[in-house]
């Protein structure tokens, strides 16, 4: 239905339903802590029920799903290896089983470590691969069929700005994040038929506990440079991922939306 400008004594589009996930079943990685477990929490609050993926930090999922809980939503907290595609085909297998269908599949696990280039072994280039496009492409391929059998749906891939715009310390981070906006965009192509969106998207530096205790320079450097003059927070993360997975972008694929307080565009100068 449409409202009425009461002053224009014309139609306006109702926009209430556009981040509206009642009756949408999620599955989120990662969702034991940080930009997971905010994703986690605000599909729920949107109306999805959510699947709370977790490999290690059993406590920390049973908390996102207590704290969906808690405010009405549904969840339950399912754990998997997701280099492992027998698990994250358990894990999508999981949401069918539970609530019948699955509609929505965001990407957040992954890992973060640093090193100079020079002393990069093979071992932790290809776990760094492992951990952060492995597992896009294992739960991206897991999806597809319950997601054709719902009539479509969205998936979501965090990536982050060092995909395009390299730190230091950071160069297998920064190609496999690389990666991941890549395998989005070749997935978007490929799926698109089958009406499944696919987006990532790319967050600048985002607060976490003792963040600004351990790197204070860091921060400081970021703040004064960054247009907005702040760092994120995981909900400005989840926020992005809650508009691409919704009605509201129904005609969004394979785009990286950069979310990183205008990082990208400060002036290097």
């Amino acid at each position: 239905m449409s409202r009425t400008d009461a002053a224009q004594g014309t139609p306006r589009p109702d926009t209430g339903g556009l981040l509206d996930l009642t009756e949408q079943v999620a599955v989120v990685t990662g969702a034991s802590q940080g930009i997971g477990s905010a994703v986690a929490r605000r599909l729920a609050a949107a109306g999805a029920s959510v699947v709370v993926h977790y490999r290690g930090n059993r406590g920390g999922a049973q908390a996102t799903v207590a704290s969906i809980e808690a405010a009405g939503g549904r969840a339950m907290a399912v754990r998997a290896e997701l280099s492992d595609p027998n698990e994250v085909r358990t894990l999508m297998i999981s949401a069918t089983a539970r609530w019948g269908l699955l509609n929505i599949v965001v990407n957040a696990a992954g890992m973060f470590p640093t090193k100079a280039l020079t002393a990069l072994e093979r071992w932790e280039w290809d776990a760094m691969f492992t951990s952060n496009v492995t597992s896009v492409l294992h739960c991206t391929q897991e999806s597809v069929g319950p997601m054709r059998e719902a009539g479509g749906g969205a998936i979501v891939n965090i990536a982050s700005i060092a995909a395009l715009s390299p730190a230091l310390r950071h160069s297998h981070y920064n190609s496999s994040k690389s990666a991941v906006v890549m395998l989005t965009r070749s997935s978007a192509q490929e799926l698109g038929p089958l009406g499944i969106r696919v987006n990532s998207v790319s967050p600048g530096l985002i607060n976490r506990p003792n963040l600004e205790h351990d790197w204070p320079d860091g921060v400081a450097r970021w703040r004064a440079k960054a247009p907005l003059r702040r760092v994120g927070e995981p909900l400005d993360v989840a926020d992005a991922c809650l508009f691409l997975v919704s009605p509201g972008s129904r005609w969004i694929t394979g785009h990286n939306l950069v979310v990183d307080g205008g990082m990208l565009c400060a002036p290097i100068h």
